[in-house]
């Protein structure tokens, strides 16, 4: 595996790696490697000629009073890690390399940002969010890119700019990978204490909560929120949002006629998490 940190090693390390043939799967990451991420480089290694990961803690997508700072670091077991998974190219630039001087582009993406974490974050979150990704895309110019289902609106706001700018890229959306207990896969897990972490199992009870609910016939989005609230009630959560959406555009849903995104975030202690599940009401012949 090649560790480049500067934009022309990369392009160089791309261009070599194209002169053997095959596709460029890249798998953007902020590190902190976890099972949910050596999954999509897995997936990326089964389908591709050049497998590239980034490893960049993205500044512009976290607000002034946000875990920036705190976010988990350890770029020699991640190298370790992106090894054993037979990645090609592991690019870990400095913020210089990313936003040099003069840096004056922001992509925004309107409407899909505008609610859950974009309402809750800030603006800023997505804008960077978007402006990193097609920075990367710009510099890699990856056929497939990888990204985990667990960031289902960030994977939405991509696939928006991937259409909108007509960028030649396919955008490949990977189930959450969860923890044996049903806790969704994060790198700010190892922030939580003893407590919290069992009282975050409660994200994940919510949702099945509300699957249940709509396994047993209820349609209306009023009663399958209430149906998981229930569940984060009992587990100490007060969740930031809990909502139901559209998987494709995000407008909110009042009925569940076909499958709708729930959505959930929380503070669980001092660490942020998010999690989420497709609800797909039973057809005639399933009920």
């Amino acid at each position: 595996m090649k560790i480049v940190r500067t934009i022309a090693d990369l392009m160089a390390a791309v261009a070599d790696a194209r002169v053997a043939g095959g596709t460029v799967g890249l798998v953007p990451t902020m590190g902190a490697f976890h099972e949910g991420h050596l999954t999509l480089m897995r997936r990326a290694r089964e389908a591709n000629g050049t497998v590239v990961v980034s490893l960049f803690v993205n500044p512009t997508q976290f607000g002034p009073a946000e875990d920036l700072t705190t976010y988990p670091r350890d770029e020699e077991r991640d190298a370790a890690l992106a090894q054993a998974e037979g990645v090609d190219i592991l690019f870990a630039p400095s913020v210089d390399q990313m936003y040099p001087a003069g840096f004056a582009t922001t992509i925004h993406v309107s409407g899909v940002t505008d609610v859950l974490c974009g309402a809750h974050r800030g603006p800023h979150h997505f804008d960077g969010v978007a402006t990193v990704v097609t920075r990367l895309f710009g510099l890699v110019r990856p056929d497939v890119a990888y990204f985990g289902q667990k960031d289902a609106q960030q994977v939405i706001v991509v696939r928006r700019v991937v259409r909108d700018l007509a960028l030649p890229v396919r955008v490949e959306s990977v189930p959450i990978v969860r923890e044996a207990d049903g806790l969704a896969m994060s790198s700010r897990n190892v922030h939580l204490d003893t407590d919290a972490r069992q009282r975050a199992l409660g994200l994940n009870r919510a949702l099945a909560a509300a699957q249940t609910a709509v396994d047993a016939g209820e349609r209306d989005a009023a009663a399958v929120l209430a149906a998981a609230r229930a569940d984060l009630d009992a587990a100490g959560v007060d969740p930031e949002y809990l909502e139901l959406r559209d998987p494709d555009d995000l407008h909110e849903l009042t009925r569940l006629d076909r499958p709708a995104l729930l959505a959930v975030a929380a503070r669980v202690g001092a660490t942020r998490l998010i999690d989420n599940r497709l609800l797909t009401p039973p057809t005639r012949s399933d009920a």
